[in-house]
């Protein structure tokens, strides 16, 4: 197993110590990896992955993971929670307590797999827990939004949201899309801002293949991505993934990864009870 937060996040580290050298005392013989890194070799790789902060830090667990597919458990040092096996500070121990006796039910959650093809190459593909989304940052931009080939809306706003059902409750629910139980493998399109006729989001069957194609906004570069030096106005942006300036003319291709997410899970309306304590539904 292996312990995974954000190293500058100071009040994680008690916590982490602290569950350190009780699982030692409890269960002597687990082998516990140092790295709170991605392992370098499936070797090394966690089958068991203790993950101490908020939704952020589990989506960042999990995507840089993803390839050896642990099992994710998460203890909520953040603010939401949703994804977090445990909540309550006071229940972390006996949560951890529950895992080594494996009184859990797992919760497999969909990725996204998103490809950039510019001038017919493809110069970017990556995967996402949540969501992926294209906008402009300060501005209109054009989009045709395909499925499986055809056309099923433009879009002449600030851009666009596809999300999985783990998804709908961040970005997505922010820009008044449904919610969607985690355990539906789903896209759900939801669009930004939309100068035109608003028009409802839609829920998309796994199998299919999304294609978003940039058709048109003013250049303006007033932008520059940190990372590479590149001016935008219009990007690509997935969960913990860089943002990429987008072109006129480029295409975003999103399909269901064969990869899944492997989520510890103790009760099983868990997600209902998030959103009564969310939402204070009755």
């Amino acid at each position: 197993m292996a312990f995974y937060y954000r190293p500058d996040m100071i009040h994680v580290l008690p916590w982490k110590e602290k569950i350190e050298r009780w699982i030692k005392k409890q269960y002597p013989r687990t082998h516990i990896l140092e790295s709170i890194g991605t392992p370098k070799q499936k070797k090394h790789a966690p089958d068991l992955l203790i993950v101490l902060g908020g939704d952020g830090t589990i989506i960042e667990a999990a995507q840089r993971f993803q390839r050896w597919n642990p099992l994710i458990f998460g203890l909520n040092l953040g603010h939401v929670g949703f994804l977090a096996s445990v909540r309550e500070k006071t229940r972390f121990l006996s949560g951890i307590a529950r895992v080594f006796r494996h009184e859990f039910r797992t919760l497999p959650r969909m990725l996204m797999q998103t490809s950039l093809i510019r001038k017919g190459k493809k110069i970017y593909s990556g995967f996402a827990l949540n969501d992926i989304a294209v906008q402009n940052l300060l501005g209109i931009v054009d989009i045709g939004v395909f499925v499986e080939g055809r056309i099923i809306q433009h879009i002449h706003g600030t851009g666009v949201i596809v999300s999985t059902a783990t998804g709908s409750t961040a970005y997505n629910l922010s820009a008044h899309g449904p919610i969607v139980m985690p355990d539906v493998k789903c896209f759900i399109l939801t669009e930004i801002l939309d100068h035109s006729i608003p028009t409802p989001s839609l829920i998309i069957k796994r199998n299919r293949t999304i294609t978003l194609t940039i058709d048109d906004f003013r250049e303006r570069d007033r932008f520059i991505i940190k990372h590479t030096g590149e001016t935008a106005d219009v990007v690509l942006a997935s969960d913990i993934d860089r943002i990429i300036a987008l072109k006129k003319g480029d295409k975003v291709v999103v399909r269901k990864s064969e990869r899944l997410v492997r989520f510890i899970e103790f009760e099983k309306d868990y997600f209902f009870k998030s959103l009564q304590e969310k939402f204070s539904f009755r």
